[in-house]
């Protein structure tokens, strides 16, 4: 018996060819005027994903 596929993971994850798990950071979008230069550097770009947690998206995707 195949597993549905989670929809609102896969919006929010990427699997690379080598099992890693992509994501962006969150509250990156708006609201950022307040936040200090070492926050918005922190929030930029994409960063992987380790762990249990990791495993267990990839197994719900």
């Amino acid at each position: 018996m195949m597993l549905k596929t989670n929809k609102s993971i896969t919006k929010r994850f990427k699997i690379t060819k080598n099992k890693k798990v992509l994501f962006r950071p969150m509250h990156q979008d708006h609201y950022n005027a307040n936040d200090s230069g070492n926050q918005t550097r922190r929030k930029r770009g994409v960063k992987i994903l380790k762990g249990k947690i990791a495993k267990k998206i990839i197994k719900s995707l």
